[in-house]
């Protein structure tokens, strides 16, 4: 690795330090339906998002539930402190698409119709809104 690919990179990492966020990744349903549950927290606070996702009826809300959990201890984690309620909140919320696997199904005359098995990735950042002012 070359001296500015390394400084490059060192900066990076620093930057990332103070980001506190967790992945999701290669989740086996497609990305539209992912957004819909995705678009219900974002920008909420983190413990009222927890209570929308536990009572949602969608299937994707109990893995987007289980990676905000995991998104708040990353924060306790790397700060020292305990979660309080009103004080932290989901700065932002991403889904994309991953890989795709594609398959056949018989159709009528010796055809085949291609059938797209979707899955997708979720990155969720967290924050406290007196940090995002400063």
């Amino acid at each position: 690795m070359g001296a500015r690919k390394r400084i490059s990179a060192e900066k990076r990492k620093e930057e990332r330090e103070s980001l506190y966020f967790a992945k999701l990744r290669n989740v086996p349903t497609s990305p539209r339906k992912m957004r819909l549950v995705v678009d219900m927290i974002r920008g909420m606070e983190a413990f009222r998002a927890l209570g929308i996702l536990k009572f949602s009826n969608k299937e994707a809300a109990a893995r987007v539930e289980k990676l905000l959990k995991s998104a708040i201890s990353n924060w306790e984690q790397k700060t020292g402190r305990q979660a309080e309620n009103g004080e932290l909140y989901v700065t932002s919320i991403s889904v994309d698409s991953a890989t795709m696997l594609k398959r056949m199904r018989p159709a009528p005359q010796g055809r085949g119709h291609r059938v797209r098995k979707r899955s997708n990735h979720v990155t969720l950042f967290v924050d406290t809104k007196t940090d995002k002012q400063n």
